[in-house]
């Protein structure tokens, strides 16, 4: 995933020619922004419209965008260590001006205007200090800019031009209600060309490329410099926010994400006020509910998240929230893959009281949380699950194979827990060897440590096949082990060999 934004600027020509057809009937509705300001005219039989008059009146209230920056830059002695390093740079680091561009829409005609937050914050990246930002609307018109507010986690920035009233603007529309198949037109200025338009079909909704982002994603040609520029309907209203491509070459390749209106205008109207924005959290870590596990446990496939971890202190464990829950339900909107657990809580305001629905061992409970603020970004961080390799360890064991699942494992004891670095409270069995043509093979390493099977508590091989013959027993095609890896605890499906 790269972001849509250009330290420096290029100049691509080419030119094409095509012909598209579409089964579309006669006299089919046209769209128009408000009553009598946009005139289309329906398209003849198989033949798309044209978008000229929309652009006309959307193209003025899109700006370019542009920064200038301090960047500090290391010394490097090309001669250091050899006879001759006193004729290479000396000192500590220099100080380097740069430039950047990118895109964005006044939304208000005093002068409010939408960004990305990486259009204007140097992408985040380290020794950089951005001086100032100027703005340049179509019409060559150019204003300084003041930094209202921004969010790193939505990357959405609010800039103001002061100082005038009666500039053009756009207004954000219903996202929605946007569909697959429907028509977009992205304006913006790509490699700093200037003003661009591109136009497309939506390509999916809900398309996830992080944590918390639901992106909608398009074909219309978005490349590095559309970062912050709008996503048109046909009504010629905003829904949403171009923000980045998916591409192996840094060009175009007909997958570009746009930031829904509807995730966009609610932050974007708290960074107008200055405000910092605030998300709820519940202090869990989280995994998917994916196929072998929802088998290997019994619960209905497709719906929910597993609480891989619960944090002490934090709002989960004051509401009774336990680790393998399976939560489906909060407040009245279904945990899925496309409306996830994070999703669903970071949209919700701290201090809030909301139920949860979870599935415990085949039982569904309402759990009522009271959430918590999301820490910062560089404190929750530290909390990630690590996933580094296991050292070598002791080849030993108390059992081959562990009932087939083809795990080597020895009963953990307070002698071998802190040379693994375990605590030596810690109950379970230490993995020291794994059949390579096992399913076990891709998915354990040696030195993880086995808490459960199937939320069974294990503290030996013998444990582990008991769990083994009992979802046999039960007709299963895997069971899951809880494992703790490095400090960090997860939830592993194996398959069970027939």
């Amino acid at each position: 995933m790269r972001y849509a934004y250009a330290l420096t600027t290029a100049l691509l020509l080419s030119g094409a020619a095509t012909a598209l057809t579409l089964n579309q009937p006669a006299g089919a509705q046209t769209a128009q922004n408000e009553p009598g300001a946009i005139q289309a005219t329906a398209p003849r039989p198989g033949a798309p419209m044209s978008f000229a008059d929309m652009v006309a009146r959307l193209q003025p209230a899109v700006v370019n965008i542009s920064t200038t920056q301090r960047v500090k830059v290391d010394n490097v002695n090309p001669f250091a260590g050899t006879p001759f390093e006193q004729f290479g740079p000396q000192g500590g680091p220099t100080t380097q001006r740069a430039e950047s561009l990118g895109s964005g829409f006044i939304i208000s005609a005093d002068g409010y205007v939408v960004t990305n937050n990486h259009v204007i914050s140097a992408g985040g990246q380290k020794g950089v200090v951005v001086e100032s930002i100027t703005i340049t609307l179509p019409d060559r018109r150019e204003f300084k800019a003041k930094l209202i507010g921004n969010d790193t986690l939505s990357d959405l920035a609010v800039l103001k031009i002061e100082g005038q009233t009666n500039l053009p603007f756009v207004k954000f529309g219903d996202s929605t209600a946007t569909r697959v198949g429907d028509w977009v037109v992205a304006i913006g200025n790509p490699f700093g060309l200037g003003g661009s338009v591109t136009a497309g079909i939506v390509s999916a909704v809900h398309r996830a490329a992080g944590q918390f982002d639901r992106f909608i994603q398009t074909d219309a040609s978005i490349n590095r410099g559309n970062s912050g520029g709008p996503m048109f309907d046909l009504n010629g209203n905003v829904i949403g926010i171009n923000s980045q491509i998916l591409s192996p070459t840094g060009g175009n390749v007909g997958i570009g994400f746009a930031i829904p209106a509807e995730q966009a205008q609610p932050i974007i109207e708290q960074l107008k006020k200055g405000a910092s924005i605030k998300r709820g959290y519940i202090g869990v870590g989280i995994q998917p509910l994916t196929a072998d596990i929802a088998d290997a446990w019994g619960v209905p496939k497709g719906q929910g998240e597993i609480i891989a971890d619960v944090r002490p202190g934090e709002a989960a464990e004051k509401a009774g929230i336990q680790r393998g829950d399976v939560v489906i339900k909060i407040g009245d909107k279904d945990v899925t893959p496309d409306q996830t657990l994070s999703n669903l809580t970071s949209s919700l305001t701290p201090g809030t009281r909301v139920p949860f629905v979870v599935i415990r061992d085949n039982k569904q409970l309402t759990l009522n949380v009271t959430l918590g603020t999301r820490p910062p970004e560089d404190q929750l961080r530290q909390l990630d699950p690590t996933d580094e390799n296991s050292g070598p360890g002791d080849g030993g064991g108390d059992s081959m194979a562990a009932a087939s699942l083809g795990l080597q494992v020895r009963t953990l004891t307070p002698d071998i827990a802190p040379q693994i670095g375990v605590d030596p409270a810690t109950k379970g069995v230490v993995v020291t060897g794994i059949a390579p043509n096992s399913d076990a093979a891709s998915k354990i390493q040696r030195l993880d440590v086995i808490l459960s099977v199937n939320r069974q508590p294990v503290t030996s091989a013998a444990g582990i096949a008991a769990a083994v013959a009992e979802a046999k027993r039960l007709g299963r095609g895997s069971v899951t082990l809880d494992i703790l890896r490095r400090g960090a605890r997860q939830y592993v499906p194996v398959e069970v060999p027939r």
